[in-house]
């Protein structure tokens, strides 16, 4: 199939764009306005709850601090998406070089990572521990993130990946 939107005038592309987002919400595919954040959420929920030997997930109301899907044995889970290898920040956590232990928000991590245009390439998922063994310090936003780094993929889960 040819691509002919370089024949839509731009103002025309927006307004497609504007009317897709619109549809997507709608559909609650989107939810909120973090568009890869949402779609990583739904696409993980989906592609869980249609395989055989994965949970069942819900996704968790909107504003849910710390978690985005739930499973039907109360499994919590948060979602993160990336087109990067770095996923946007965990928040909640103790600080750097606190002594406190963190108290367990979730039972798993899945990051979804995505190409530069939007395609998913990969599910991954990892437990609580291996989160806690991997979380780097983003000392800008004052919270915790996870680098997608080959050594982390390998200690995770691979639930998908893109052929």
């Amino acid at each position: 199939m040819e691509n002919s939107f370089h024949e839509i005038p731009t103002d025309g592309l927006i307004r497609m764009y504007s009317d897709i987002i619109k549809e997507l919400k709608d559909r609650e595919v989107i939810r909120t306005n973090n568009v890869i954040g949402d779609l990583g959420e739904y696409l993980a929920i989906q592609y869980y709850n249609n395989t055989p030997n994965l949970p069942n997930l819900s996704p968790a109301p909107v504003g849910t601090e710390n978690i985005d899907a739930i499973s039907r044995k109360g499994d919590r889970y948060s979602i993160k998406s990336t087109s990067k290898n770095v996923t946007s920040v965990f928040y909640g956590l103790e600080p750097k070089n606190s002594s406190k232990i963190d108290t367990q928000k979730f039972e798993y991590v899945i990051v979804c990572k995505f190409d530069e245009n939007y395609k998913l390439e990969s599910i991954y998922q990892m437990d609580w521990d291996t989160f806690l063994a991997n979380k780097k310090w983003h000392s800008r936003m004052q919270a915790w993130n996870l680098s997608l780094t080959k050594n982390l993929k390998e200690k995770c889960l691979k639930i998908y990946e893109a052929i």
